[in-house]
């Protein structure tokens, strides 16, 4: 398990609850130290307490490879986490990607797409403090192989992981990786610039039009790349979500505005602990993941002439936010929402 914050912690201490064999792995010694001194100590849905484990600042010596290297970093630091420990993956062995974003790509180039399998994290969580890891909302993963196949290795991955939440698998991991994008671009982009939880945030109805507006905008790039999409958990379907030209330009809610305000009101009741990993990274002075988020869309309606003023604008706002030059807070995003018109 490469990188223990929110996710990683929490997946971490699901694998070493049933006793499987892992080797969690942080550059943070403050980490280190506290799963050391106190285990893995979880909060929130579905809490183990505290579980039993040590975290590794570096690979021990002549270590055997591993069956499955499993990336929980941050997205900027997914590539080099592949490169450092694909001489450590097995003959037959997977990396899982369980980054938000279109990371497997990525991770495909280093290691080749058939040793890459998806794992598209539908639930949050936060590490309040060194080795203190609070799940924020429950629900289960998706995994699958860029090719679609489905085969042993990721059977068995489903296995472990089933110790955690609900697993599906899928032969169109594109799509469900796509569709969960939306959700991020919006939700996690919305956070970091709001400052707040979801559940406050969903609240604002100008909040939801901008969610909307960011969605409808990766549904479209989406679907110009020829993706099928996949409906989220289950139930949240991206092209049903789509703004359609008479309610872009619709000022009062329409039948079909009204009935998208309020599914999504609905997702910020679930999901009304969710806080933003972006703003979370920022607070502790690291790179947020914009550029593989909101930026993943905005390059890539460039490059098919699919306007995406929403998601750019969030992506300027978010590096300005990075560097101290403005301030995540309601206002800000309020800002951005009358800008924006």
């Amino acid at each position: 398990m490469v990188g223990i914050g929110g996710i990683g912690g929490i997946v971490s201490a699901g694998l070493l609850h049933q006793r499987a064999d892992v080797l969690p792995l942080t550059r943070n010694g403050l980490v280190a130290d506290a799963i050391e001194s106190d285990g893995f100590v979880t909060r929130g849905d579905a809490s183990l307490g505290v579980v039993r484990g040590k975290a590794f600042a570096s690979l021990p010596k002549n270590i055997d490879p591993f069956d499955y290297i499993i990336l929980a970093t941050q997205p900027p630091q997914v590539e080099e986490a592949a490169e450092a420990h694909r001489e450590h993956l097995a003959e037959g062995g997977s990396m899982v990607v369980l980054q938000n974003g279109l990371c497997e790509l990525r991770v495909a180039d280093i290691v080749g797409p058939e040793r890459v399998i998806g794992g598209i994290v539908a639930w949050g969580a936060s590490m309040l403090e060194p080795g203190v890891f609070e799940r924020t909302s429950a629900g289960g993963f998706t995994i699958g192989r860029l090719d679609g196949s489905l085969d042993p290795a990721l059977t068995t991955l489903a296995m472990h992981l089933e110790a955690i939440g609900p697993v599906d698998a899928t032969r169109n991991l594109l799509g469900a990786r796509w569709s969960k994008l939306a959700i991020n671009c919006a939700i996690s982009a919305l956070g970091t610039v709001g400052g707040d939880r979801l559940g406050v945030l969903m609240r604002r109805r100008f909040v939801r039009r901008l969610a909307l507006e960011v969605m409808s905008e990766v549904t479209s790039v989406a679907q110009a790349e020829g993706v099928t999409l996949e409906k989220v958990s289950g139930t949240l379907d991206l092209p049903w979500l789509q703004l359609s030209d008479d309610e872009r330009r619709a000022k009062l809610g329409s039948a079909g505005l009204v009935a998208k305000h309020s599914l999504l009101l609905a997702v910020g009741t679930r999901y009304r602990r969710l806080r933003s990993s972006m703003l979370h990274a920022i607070e502790r002075g690291r790179p947020p993941a914009v550029d593989f988020l909101n930026g993943e869309v905005v390059m890539r309606g460039t490059q098919l002439g699919i306007e995406t003023p929403i998601n750019a604008a969030l992506q300027r706002e978010i590096h300005a936010i990075a560097k101290g030059k403005r301030r995540s807070s309601m206002e800000t995003l309020e800002q951005l929402f009358k800008a924006t018109r």
